[in-house]
Protein backbone atom coordinates (compact mmCIF):
# COMPACT_ATOMS: atom_id res chain seq x y z
CA UNK A 1 0.00 0.00 0.00
CA UNK A 2 1.23 3.49 -0.68
CA UNK A 3 2.45 5.67 2.09
CA UNK A 4 0.59 8.81 3.08
CA UNK A 5 3.82 10.76 3.18
CA UNK A 6 4.49 13.31 0.46
CA UNK A 7 6.36 12.10 -2.59
CA UNK A 8 9.83 13.22 -3.58
CA UNK A 9 9.74 13.17 -7.35
CA UNK A 10 11.72 14.77 -10.12
CA UNK A 11 10.95 15.50 -13.71
CA UNK A 12 13.61 13.78 -15.78
CA UNK A 13 12.51 15.74 -18.84
CA UNK A 14 14.08 18.87 -17.30
CA UNK A 15 17.50 17.50 -18.24
CA UNK A 16 18.71 18.41 -21.69
CA UNK A 17 19.75 15.78 -24.20
CA UNK A 18 23.30 17.16 -24.04
CA UNK A 19 23.44 16.83 -20.26
CA UNK A 20 22.10 13.27 -20.33
CA UNK A 21 24.55 12.38 -23.11
CA UNK A 22 27.54 13.77 -21.21
CA UNK A 23 26.59 12.09 -17.93
CA UNK A 24 25.79 8.72 -19.52
CA UNK A 25 28.99 8.81 -21.59
CA UNK A 26 31.00 9.33 -18.41
CA UNK A 27 29.10 6.62 -16.54
CA UNK A 28 29.64 4.23 -19.45
CA UNK A 29 33.33 5.14 -19.44
CA UNK A 30 33.54 4.13 -15.77
CA UNK A 31 31.84 0.80 -16.47
CA UNK A 32 34.05 0.24 -19.50
CA UNK A 33 37.41 0.65 -17.75
CA UNK A 34 36.25 -1.40 -14.75
CA UNK A 35 35.13 -4.30 -16.96
CA UNK A 36 38.13 -3.91 -19.26
CA UNK A 37 40.62 -4.20 -16.43
CA UNK A 38 39.22 -7.56 -15.37
CA UNK A 39 40.14 -9.13 -18.74
CA UNK A 40 42.80 -6.97 -20.40
CA UNK A 41 45.58 -8.58 -18.35
CA UNK A 42 44.69 -12.16 -19.32
CA UNK A 43 46.86 -12.08 -22.45
CA UNK A 44 49.61 -9.98 -20.85
CA UNK A 45 50.03 -12.09 -17.67
CA UNK A 46 53.12 -13.97 -18.92
CA UNK A 47 54.86 -10.71 -19.86
CA UNK A 48 54.05 -9.04 -16.53
CA UNK A 49 55.10 -12.05 -14.43
CA UNK A 50 58.26 -12.41 -16.52
CA UNK A 51 59.15 -8.72 -16.12
CA UNK A 52 59.06 -9.01 -12.32
CA UNK A 53 60.57 -12.53 -12.34
CA UNK A 54 57.70 -13.75 -10.18
CA UNK A 55 56.09 -17.12 -10.81
CA UNK A 56 53.55 -16.64 -7.99
CA UNK A 57 52.68 -13.22 -9.38
CA UNK A 58 51.10 -14.91 -12.39
CA UNK A 59 48.21 -16.00 -10.16
CA UNK A 60 48.03 -12.97 -7.88
CA UNK A 61 47.83 -10.39 -10.67
CA UNK A 62 44.27 -11.48 -11.39
CA UNK A 63 43.39 -12.60 -7.87
CA UNK A 64 44.32 -9.31 -6.19
CA UNK A 65 41.90 -7.44 -8.44
CA UNK A 66 39.07 -9.96 -8.05
CA UNK A 67 39.41 -10.22 -4.26
CA UNK A 68 39.34 -6.45 -3.72
CA UNK A 69 36.56 -5.94 -6.26
CA UNK A 70 34.18 -8.65 -5.09
CA UNK A 71 34.62 -8.17 -1.35
CA UNK A 72 34.01 -4.41 -1.43
CA UNK A 73 30.96 -4.27 -3.73
CA UNK A 74 28.25 -4.53 -0.99
CA UNK A 75 29.72 -1.69 1.07
CA UNK A 76 29.68 0.95 -1.69
CA UNK A 77 25.89 0.93 -1.97
CA UNK A 78 25.25 1.65 1.71
CA UNK A 79 28.07 4.21 1.88
CA UNK A 80 26.41 6.10 -0.98
CA UNK A 81 23.15 6.13 0.98
CA UNK A 82 24.96 7.89 3.82
CA UNK A 83 27.22 10.35 1.95
CA UNK A 84 25.55 10.60 -1.46
CA UNK A 85 26.23 9.07 -4.87
CA UNK A 86 28.39 11.73 -6.48
CA UNK A 87 31.08 12.03 -3.76
CA UNK A 88 31.47 8.24 -3.57
CA UNK A 89 31.52 7.87 -7.38
CA UNK A 90 34.24 10.50 -7.69
CA UNK A 91 36.13 8.84 -4.84
CA UNK A 92 35.94 5.45 -6.58
CA UNK A 93 37.05 7.05 -9.84
CA UNK A 94 40.06 8.59 -8.10
CA UNK A 95 40.99 5.28 -6.43
CA UNK A 96 40.85 3.48 -9.78
CA UNK A 97 42.96 6.23 -11.40
CA UNK A 98 45.57 5.96 -8.63
CA UNK A 99 45.65 2.16 -8.89
CA UNK A 100 46.12 2.32 -12.66
CA UNK A 101 48.93 4.85 -12.27
CA UNK A 102 50.69 2.66 -9.70
CA UNK A 103 50.46 -0.39 -11.99
CA UNK A 104 51.80 1.68 -14.89
CA UNK A 105 54.98 2.73 -13.08
CA UNK A 106 55.49 -0.11 -10.55
CA UNK A 107 59.04 -1.47 -10.38
CA UNK A 108 58.34 -4.32 -7.95
CA UNK A 109 55.68 -7.02 -7.89
CA UNK A 110 54.55 -5.94 -4.40
CA UNK A 111 53.88 -2.39 -5.57
CA UNK A 112 52.18 -3.68 -8.72
CA UNK A 113 49.84 -5.92 -6.69
CA UNK A 114 49.04 -2.98 -4.40
CA UNK A 115 47.98 -1.08 -7.50
CA UNK A 116 45.82 -4.02 -8.60
CA UNK A 117 44.08 -4.01 -5.20
CA UNK A 118 43.36 -0.29 -5.56
CA UNK A 119 42.05 -0.91 -9.08
CA UNK A 120 39.74 -3.60 -7.70
CA UNK A 121 38.39 -1.28 -5.01
CA UNK A 122 37.87 1.53 -7.49
CA UNK A 123 36.27 -0.76 -10.06
CA UNK A 124 33.81 -2.04 -7.45
CA UNK A 125 32.77 1.55 -6.75
CA UNK A 126 32.45 2.37 -10.45
CA UNK A 127 30.41 -0.72 -11.36
CA UNK A 128 28.10 -0.33 -8.36
CA UNK A 129 27.61 3.42 -8.21
CA UNK A 130 27.13 3.84 -11.95
CA UNK A 131 24.04 1.64 -11.75
CA UNK A 132 22.83 3.42 -8.62
CA UNK A 133 23.28 6.82 -10.30
CA UNK A 134 21.11 5.63 -13.19
CA UNK A 135 18.44 4.75 -10.60
CA UNK A 136 18.65 8.26 -9.14
CA UNK A 137 18.53 9.89 -12.57
CA UNK A 138 15.69 7.97 -14.25
CA UNK A 139 12.37 6.30 -13.51
CA UNK A 140 12.02 2.53 -13.27
CA UNK A 141 10.55 2.48 -16.78
CA UNK A 142 13.40 4.47 -18.32
CA UNK A 143 16.15 2.61 -16.46
CA UNK A 144 15.74 -0.36 -18.78
CA UNK A 145 17.20 1.63 -21.68
CA UNK A 146 20.17 2.94 -19.71
CA UNK A 147 20.87 -0.38 -18.00
CA UNK A 148 20.84 -1.82 -21.52
CA UNK A 149 23.51 0.67 -22.60
CA UNK A 150 25.62 -0.21 -19.56
CA UNK A 151 25.27 -3.94 -20.26
CA UNK A 152 26.41 -3.36 -23.84
CA UNK A 153 29.35 -1.40 -22.45
CA UNK A 154 30.22 -4.16 -19.97
CA UNK A 155 29.97 -7.02 -22.46
CA UNK A 156 31.98 -5.12 -25.08
CA UNK A 157 34.77 -4.28 -22.64
CA UNK A 158 34.91 -7.85 -21.34
CA UNK A 159 35.08 -9.18 -24.89
CA UNK A 160 37.73 -6.90 -26.35
CA UNK A 161 39.89 -6.83 -23.20
CA UNK A 162 41.99 -9.91 -24.06
CA UNK A 163 42.44 -8.75 -27.67
CA UNK A 164 43.46 -5.23 -26.65
CA UNK A 165 45.78 -6.56 -23.95
CA UNK A 166 47.48 -8.87 -26.42
CA UNK A 167 47.92 -6.14 -29.03
CA UNK A 168 49.30 -3.59 -26.53
CA UNK A 169 51.69 -6.13 -25.02
CA UNK A 170 52.89 -7.33 -28.41
CA UNK A 171 53.14 -3.97 -30.19
CA UNK A 172 54.14 -1.67 -27.29
CA UNK A 173 54.48 -2.76 -23.65
CA UNK A 174 52.21 -4.38 -21.06
CA UNK A 175 52.27 -1.11 -19.11
CA UNK A 176 49.96 0.39 -21.74
CA UNK A 177 47.24 -1.95 -20.43
CA UNK A 178 47.15 0.44 -17.45
CA UNK A 179 48.24 3.74 -19.00
CA UNK A 180 45.16 3.52 -21.23
CA UNK A 181 42.91 3.94 -18.18
CA UNK A 182 44.32 7.31 -17.12
CA UNK A 183 42.94 9.65 -19.81
CA UNK A 184 39.56 7.89 -19.75
CA UNK A 185 39.09 8.02 -15.97
CA UNK A 186 40.64 11.48 -15.69
CA UNK A 187 38.27 13.01 -18.25
CA UNK A 188 35.30 11.13 -16.78
CA UNK A 189 36.13 12.48 -13.29
CA UNK A 190 36.23 16.07 -14.56
CA UNK A 191 32.98 15.84 -16.55
CA UNK A 192 31.09 14.03 -13.78
CA UNK A 193 32.22 16.64 -11.29
CA UNK A 194 30.88 19.38 -13.57
CA UNK A 195 27.77 17.76 -15.10
CA UNK A 196 26.39 15.15 -12.68
CA UNK A 197 23.64 16.73 -10.60
CA UNK A 198 22.45 14.50 -7.76
CA UNK A 199 21.33 15.12 -4.20
CA UNK A 200 24.19 15.60 -1.74
CA UNK A 201 23.08 15.09 1.88
CA UNK A 202 26.27 16.77 3.23
CA UNK A 203 26.48 14.18 5.99
CA UNK A 204 29.20 15.12 8.52
CA UNK A 205 32.15 12.74 8.25
CA UNK A 206 32.09 11.70 11.90
CA UNK A 207 28.33 11.14 12.00
CA UNK A 208 28.54 9.11 8.81
CA UNK A 209 31.37 6.97 10.15
CA UNK A 210 29.33 6.18 13.26
CA UNK A 211 26.41 5.09 11.05
CA UNK A 212 28.44 2.66 8.92
CA UNK A 213 27.73 -1.02 9.56
CA UNK A 214 31.37 -1.76 10.31
CA UNK A 215 30.73 -5.22 11.76
CA UNK A 216 28.57 -6.27 8.82
CA UNK A 217 31.06 -4.86 6.32
CA UNK A 218 33.93 -6.68 8.05
CA UNK A 219 31.99 -9.95 8.06
CA UNK A 220 30.95 -9.81 4.40
CA UNK A 221 34.45 -8.79 3.28
CA UNK A 222 36.07 -11.48 5.41
CA UNK A 223 33.68 -14.21 4.28
CA UNK A 224 34.09 -13.25 0.62
CA UNK A 225 37.89 -13.15 0.77
CA UNK A 226 38.13 -16.52 2.54
CA UNK A 227 35.81 -18.17 0.02
CA UNK A 228 37.63 -16.67 -2.96
CA UNK A 229 41.02 -17.65 -1.52
CA UNK A 230 39.78 -21.21 -1.02
CA UNK A 231 38.59 -21.30 -4.63
CA UNK A 232 41.86 -19.76 -5.78
CA UNK A 233 44.06 -22.22 -3.83
CA UNK A 234 42.01 -25.37 -4.42
CA UNK A 235 43.60 -27.71 -6.94
CA UNK A 236 46.36 -25.18 -7.74
CA UNK A 237 48.63 -24.44 -4.77
CA UNK A 238 46.81 -26.74 -2.33
CA UNK A 239 44.75 -29.91 -2.84
CA UNK A 240 41.00 -29.51 -2.40
CA UNK A 241 41.09 -31.81 0.64
CA UNK A 242 43.96 -29.90 2.30
CA UNK A 243 43.50 -28.32 5.72
CA UNK A 244 44.09 -24.86 4.24
CA UNK A 245 41.28 -25.05 1.70
CA UNK A 246 38.84 -26.82 4.03
CA UNK A 247 39.44 -24.31 6.85
CA UNK A 248 38.97 -21.36 4.51
CA UNK A 249 35.64 -22.73 3.27
CA UNK A 250 34.40 -23.66 6.78
CA UNK A 251 35.34 -20.31 8.31
CA UNK A 252 33.84 -18.51 5.33
CA UNK A 253 30.51 -20.18 6.09
CA UNK A 254 30.84 -19.41 9.82
CA UNK A 255 31.57 -15.73 9.18
CA UNK A 256 28.72 -15.57 6.66
CA UNK A 257 26.38 -16.91 9.37
CA UNK A 258 27.61 -14.22 11.76
CA UNK A 259 27.01 -11.64 9.03
CA UNK A 260 23.39 -12.76 8.59
CA UNK A 261 22.87 -12.63 12.38
CA UNK A 262 24.34 -9.13 12.53
CA UNK A 263 22.18 -7.84 9.66
CA UNK A 264 19.08 -9.45 11.19
CA UNK A 265 19.44 -8.48 14.85
CA UNK A 266 22.18 -5.93 15.45
CA UNK A 267 22.88 -3.56 12.55
CA UNK A 268 21.05 -0.22 12.65
CA UNK A 269 21.88 0.52 9.00
CA UNK A 270 22.61 -2.97 7.54
CA UNK A 271 24.92 -3.15 4.54
CA UNK A 272 22.67 -5.85 3.00
CA UNK A 273 19.15 -5.58 4.50
CA UNK A 274 17.50 -8.99 4.80
CA UNK A 275 14.32 -7.42 3.39
CA UNK A 276 15.90 -8.06 -0.01
CA UNK A 277 15.35 -11.79 0.53
CA UNK A 278 11.79 -11.70 1.92
CA UNK A 279 10.01 -11.95 -1.42
CA UNK A 280 9.86 -15.00 -3.69
CA UNK A 281 10.31 -12.86 -6.79
CA UNK A 282 13.40 -11.21 -5.33
CA UNK A 283 15.02 -14.52 -4.42
CA UNK A 284 14.31 -15.83 -7.92
CA UNK A 285 15.90 -12.67 -9.38
CA UNK A 286 19.06 -13.35 -7.37
CA UNK A 287 19.15 -16.95 -8.63
CA UNK A 288 18.73 -15.81 -12.24
CA UNK A 289 21.44 -13.18 -11.75
CA UNK A 290 23.86 -15.74 -10.27
CA UNK A 291 23.30 -18.29 -13.04
CA UNK A 292 23.49 -15.56 -15.69
CA UNK A 293 26.90 -14.36 -14.49
CA UNK A 294 28.02 -17.96 -13.97
CA UNK A 295 27.25 -18.98 -17.56
CA UNK A 296 28.49 -15.71 -19.10
CA UNK A 297 31.91 -16.10 -17.50
CA UNK A 298 32.03 -19.82 -18.20
CA UNK A 299 31.56 -19.30 -21.93
CA UNK A 300 33.84 -16.25 -22.02
CA UNK A 301 36.58 -18.23 -20.24
CA UNK A 302 36.33 -21.75 -21.69
CA UNK A 303 35.51 -20.95 -25.32
CA UNK A 304 38.98 -19.36 -25.74
CA UNK A 305 40.45 -22.53 -24.20
CA UNK A 306 38.62 -24.53 -26.88
CA UNK A 307 39.91 -22.20 -29.59
CA UNK A 308 43.52 -22.41 -28.38
CA UNK A 309 43.91 -26.00 -27.16
CA UNK A 310 41.62 -27.76 -29.65
CA UNK A 311 41.69 -25.54 -32.76
CA UNK A 312 45.26 -24.27 -32.26
CA UNK A 313 44.45 -20.54 -32.27
CA UNK A 314 46.77 -17.91 -30.79
CA UNK A 315 45.60 -16.00 -27.69
CA UNK A 316 44.77 -12.92 -29.77
CA UNK A 317 42.92 -14.90 -32.44
CA UNK A 318 40.95 -16.74 -29.77
CA UNK A 319 39.69 -13.34 -28.67
CA UNK A 320 38.75 -12.55 -32.27
CA UNK A 321 36.87 -15.84 -32.57
CA UNK A 322 34.87 -14.86 -29.46
CA UNK A 323 33.56 -11.68 -31.10
CA UNK A 324 30.41 -13.43 -32.37
CA UNK A 325 29.45 -14.06 -28.74
CA UNK A 326 30.33 -10.52 -27.67
CA UNK A 327 28.51 -8.81 -30.56
CA UNK A 328 25.39 -10.91 -29.95
CA UNK A 329 25.49 -9.93 -26.26
CA UNK A 330 25.78 -6.24 -27.04
CA UNK A 331 23.05 -6.28 -29.69
CA UNK A 332 20.50 -8.12 -27.55
CA UNK A 333 21.38 -6.07 -24.46
CA UNK A 334 20.68 -2.82 -26.30
CA UNK A 335 17.49 -4.15 -27.89
CA UNK A 336 16.20 -5.45 -24.55
CA UNK A 337 16.78 -2.10 -22.86
CA UNK A 338 14.86 -0.29 -25.60
CA UNK A 339 12.04 -2.87 -25.43
CA UNK A 340 11.68 -2.44 -21.66
CA UNK A 341 11.57 1.35 -21.94
CA UNK A 342 8.92 1.25 -24.67
CA UNK A 343 6.68 -1.44 -23.17
CA UNK A 344 7.41 -1.43 -19.43
CA UNK A 345 7.76 -5.24 -19.58
CA UNK A 346 10.92 -7.11 -18.63
CA UNK A 347 9.49 -10.63 -18.24
CA UNK A 348 9.11 -11.53 -21.98
CA UNK A 349 12.75 -10.78 -22.89
CA UNK A 350 13.92 -12.43 -19.67
CA UNK A 351 12.10 -15.69 -20.41
CA UNK A 352 13.11 -15.65 -24.07
CA UNK A 353 16.70 -14.92 -23.10
CA UNK A 354 16.83 -17.71 -20.53
CA UNK A 355 15.49 -20.12 -23.13
CA UNK A 356 18.13 -19.04 -25.66
CA UNK A 357 20.82 -19.14 -22.98
CA UNK A 358 19.92 -22.73 -22.09
CA UNK A 359 19.70 -23.73 -25.75
CA UNK A 360 23.01 -22.08 -26.55
CA UNK A 361 24.81 -23.74 -23.64
CA UNK A 362 23.38 -27.09 -24.70
CA UNK A 363 24.47 -26.61 -28.31
CA UNK A 364 28.08 -26.08 -27.20
CA UNK A 365 28.14 -29.78 -26.32
CA UNK A 366 27.87 -30.43 -30.07
CA UNK A 367 30.97 -28.44 -31.02
CA UNK A 368 33.45 -30.50 -33.01
CA UNK A 369 37.16 -31.16 -32.58
CA UNK A 370 37.70 -29.52 -35.97
CA UNK A 371 36.79 -25.97 -37.01
CA UNK A 372 33.15 -26.12 -38.08
CA UNK A 373 32.61 -22.36 -38.31
CA UNK A 374 28.88 -22.61 -38.90
CA UNK A 375 28.45 -24.26 -35.52
CA UNK A 376 31.09 -22.14 -33.77
CA UNK A 377 29.56 -18.83 -34.85
CA UNK A 378 25.92 -19.92 -34.72
CA UNK A 379 26.12 -21.43 -31.25
CA UNK A 380 27.91 -18.34 -29.93
CA UNK A 381 25.23 -16.06 -31.38
CA UNK A 382 22.42 -18.03 -29.74
CA UNK A 383 24.21 -18.01 -26.37
CA UNK A 384 25.12 -14.33 -26.70
CA UNK A 385 21.55 -13.30 -27.49
CA UNK A 386 20.33 -15.13 -24.39
CA UNK A 387 23.03 -13.63 -22.18
CA UNK A 388 22.37 -10.09 -23.42
CA UNK A 389 18.64 -10.28 -22.70
CA UNK A 390 19.19 -10.89 -18.97
CA UNK A 391 21.44 -8.09 -17.82
CA UNK A 392 18.52 -5.80 -16.95
CA UNK A 393 15.57 -8.02 -15.97
CA UNK A 394 16.70 -9.40 -12.57
CA UNK A 395 17.84 -5.97 -11.38
CA UNK A 396 14.61 -4.23 -12.43
CA UNK A 397 12.51 -7.00 -10.87
CA UNK A 398 14.30 -6.58 -7.55
CA UNK A 399 14.16 -2.79 -7.60
CA UNK A 400 10.45 -2.91 -8.37
CA UNK A 401 9.65 -4.72 -5.12
CA UNK A 402 12.08 -3.28 -2.55
CA UNK A 403 11.20 0.39 -3.01
CA UNK A 404 13.24 3.56 -3.39
CA UNK A 405 14.75 3.37 0.09
CA UNK A 406 16.49 0.06 -0.60
CA UNK A 407 17.35 0.63 -4.27
CA UNK A 408 21.05 1.29 -3.63
CA UNK A 409 21.57 -1.76 -1.43
CA UNK A 410 19.54 -3.94 -3.83
CA UNK A 411 21.66 -2.75 -6.76
CA UNK A 412 24.91 -3.33 -4.86
CA UNK A 413 23.78 -6.79 -3.74
CA UNK A 414 22.85 -7.81 -7.30
CA UNK A 415 26.30 -6.61 -8.37
CA UNK A 416 27.90 -8.62 -5.56
CA UNK A 417 26.03 -11.78 -6.56
CA UNK A 418 26.99 -11.34 -10.22
CA UNK A 419 30.65 -10.68 -9.41
CA UNK A 420 30.82 -13.64 -7.03
CA UNK A 421 29.16 -15.89 -9.61
CA UNK A 422 31.81 -15.08 -12.22
CA UNK A 423 34.61 -16.00 -9.81
CA UNK A 424 32.90 -19.23 -8.76
CA UNK A 425 32.13 -20.12 -12.39
CA UNK A 426 35.78 -20.27 -13.44
CA UNK A 427 36.66 -22.42 -10.43
CA UNK A 428 33.81 -24.93 -10.73
CA UNK A 429 34.34 -25.14 -14.47
CA UNK A 430 38.03 -25.73 -13.79
CA UNK A 431 37.31 -28.50 -11.29
CA UNK A 432 35.04 -30.32 -13.76
CA UNK A 433 37.55 -29.86 -16.58
CA UNK A 434 40.54 -30.95 -14.50
CA UNK A 435 38.79 -34.03 -13.10
CA UNK A 436 37.91 -35.11 -16.62
CA UNK A 437 41.51 -34.53 -17.76
CA UNK A 438 42.67 -36.75 -14.89
CA UNK A 439 40.43 -39.51 -16.27
CA UNK A 440 42.14 -39.04 -19.63
CA UNK A 441 45.49 -39.65 -17.92
CA UNK A 442 45.95 -43.33 -18.94
CA UNK A 443 45.40 -42.50 -22.62
CA UNK A 444 47.85 -39.60 -22.40
CA UNK A 445 50.50 -41.75 -20.69
CA UNK A 446 50.09 -44.48 -23.29
CA UNK A 447 50.59 -42.05 -26.19
CA UNK A 448 52.98 -39.47 -24.71
CA UNK A 449 54.85 -41.23 -21.94
CA UNK A 450 54.51 -40.41 -18.25
CA UNK A 451 56.79 -37.35 -18.20
CA UNK A 452 55.17 -35.54 -21.12
CA UNK A 453 51.67 -36.67 -20.14
CA UNK A 454 52.12 -35.08 -16.70
CA UNK A 455 52.35 -31.68 -18.40
CA UNK A 456 48.81 -32.10 -19.75
CA UNK A 457 47.18 -33.77 -16.76
CA UNK A 458 44.64 -32.02 -14.53
CA UNK A 459 45.28 -28.29 -14.18
CA UNK A 460 48.62 -28.39 -16.04
CA UNK A 461 47.12 -28.33 -19.53
CA UNK A 462 46.04 -24.68 -19.31
CA UNK A 463 49.63 -23.65 -18.56
CA UNK A 464 51.02 -25.71 -21.47
CA UNK A 465 48.68 -24.83 -24.31
CA UNK A 466 51.56 -23.50 -26.42
CA UNK A 467 53.30 -26.88 -26.09
CA UNK A 468 50.44 -28.69 -27.85
CA UNK A 469 51.35 -27.15 -31.20
CA UNK A 470 54.94 -28.44 -30.96
CA UNK A 471 53.95 -32.10 -30.57
CA UNK A 472 54.07 -34.61 -33.44
CA UNK A 473 50.75 -34.92 -35.26
CA UNK A 474 49.65 -38.19 -33.62
CA UNK A 475 50.47 -37.02 -30.09
CA UNK A 476 48.93 -33.60 -30.73
CA UNK A 477 45.69 -35.28 -31.78
CA UNK A 478 45.56 -37.34 -28.56
CA UNK A 479 45.92 -34.20 -26.42
CA UNK A 480 43.38 -32.28 -28.50
CA UNK A 481 40.83 -35.07 -28.15
CA UNK A 482 41.43 -35.24 -24.39
CA UNK A 483 40.87 -31.49 -24.00
CA UNK A 484 37.88 -31.59 -26.32
CA UNK A 485 36.21 -34.40 -24.35
CA UNK A 486 36.89 -32.67 -21.04
CA UNK A 487 35.39 -29.42 -22.32
CA UNK A 488 32.28 -31.30 -23.44
CA UNK A 489 31.75 -32.46 -19.84
CA UNK A 490 32.27 -28.86 -18.70
CA UNK A 491 29.56 -27.64 -21.11
CA UNK A 492 27.15 -30.21 -19.64
CA UNK A 493 27.71 -28.68 -16.20
CA UNK A 494 26.94 -25.20 -17.56
CA UNK A 495 23.75 -26.51 -19.17
CA UNK A 496 22.62 -27.68 -15.72
CA UNK A 497 23.06 -24.16 -14.33
CA UNK A 498 21.26 -22.73 -17.36
CA UNK A 499 18.36 -25.05 -16.59
CA UNK A 500 18.25 -23.76 -13.01
CA UNK A 501 18.09 -20.18 -14.31
CA UNK A 502 15.27 -21.11 -16.68
CA UNK A 503 13.20 -22.59 -13.85
CA UNK A 504 13.97 -19.67 -11.51
CA UNK A 505 12.92 -17.20 -14.20
CA UNK A 506 9.31 -18.39 -13.97
CA UNK A 507 9.22 -17.31 -10.30
CA UNK A 508 10.25 -13.72 -11.07
CA UNK A 509 7.15 -11.56 -10.83
CA UNK A 510 5.96 -9.12 -13.50
CA UNK A 511 5.91 -5.94 -11.43
CA UNK A 512 4.83 -2.52 -12.65
CA UNK A 513 7.63 -0.23 -13.81
CA UNK A 514 6.54 3.28 -12.91
CA UNK A 515 7.14 6.19 -15.28
CA UNK A 516 7.16 8.54 -12.29
CA UNK A 517 10.67 9.12 -11.01
CA UNK A 518 11.08 9.12 -7.24
CA UNK A 519 14.22 10.35 -5.53
CA UNK A 520 15.83 8.45 -2.67
CA UNK A 521 16.24 10.49 0.50
CA UNK A 522 19.93 10.24 1.32
CA UNK A 523 21.93 10.90 4.46
CA UNK A 524 21.21 9.71 7.98
CA UNK A 525 17.66 11.06 7.78
CA UNK A 526 16.98 8.84 4.77
CA UNK A 527 18.32 5.79 6.63
CA UNK A 528 16.13 6.24 9.69
CA UNK A 529 12.75 4.70 10.16
CA UNK A 530 11.27 1.33 9.42
CA UNK A 531 13.09 -0.49 6.64
CA UNK A 532 10.73 -3.40 6.54
CA UNK A 533 8.60 -2.08 3.72
CA UNK A 534 5.73 -4.10 2.33
CA UNK A 535 7.07 -6.70 -0.05
CA UNK A 536 3.96 -8.75 -0.57
CA UNK A 537 2.86 -9.74 -4.05
CA UNK A 538 0.45 -6.79 -4.07
CA UNK A 539 3.07 -4.24 -3.08
CA UNK A 540 3.47 -1.52 -5.69
CA UNK A 541 6.78 -0.97 -7.42
CA UNK A 542 6.95 2.69 -6.41
CA UNK A 543 7.22 4.18 -2.92
CA UNK A 544 6.50 7.66 -1.65
CA UNK A 545 9.40 9.25 0.11
CA UNK A 546 9.48 11.97 2.72
CA UNK A 547 11.26 15.15 1.67
CA UNK A 548 14.09 16.41 3.84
Amino acid sequence: MASSQPQATTDTSSRSFLQISIVMSCLCAGTFVAALDATIVTTSLPSIAGHFHSASGYTWIGSAYILANTASVPSWGKLSDIWGRKPLLLCGNAIFFAGSLICSVANTMALFLFGRVMQGLGAAALMTLVNICVCDLFSLRDRGLYFGLLSVDWALASGIGPILGGVLTEKATWRWCFWINLPITGLAFLLLWLALELDNPHTPIWDGLKAVDWIGSLFVIGSSIMLLLALDFGGVTHPWDSATVICLIVFSIVVLSLFVLNEWKLAKYPVIPLILFQHRSGIAAFVVCFCHGFIFMGEAYYLPLYFQAVLGATPIMSGVYLLAFVIACTFSGAFTGLFIQKTGQYIPPMWLGLGLLTLGAGLLINLEATANWGKIIGFQIISGLGIGMNFEGPLLALQAIVGVKNTATATATIGFVRTMSTAISVVIGGVVFQNQMVKEGPNLVQSLGSELASRFGGANVTANIQLIGTLPADQREVVRQAVFGSLRTTWIMYVAFAGVSLVAGFFVGAHHLSEEHEVAVLGLHGQSGDSSEDTSDDAPATRTMEMQ
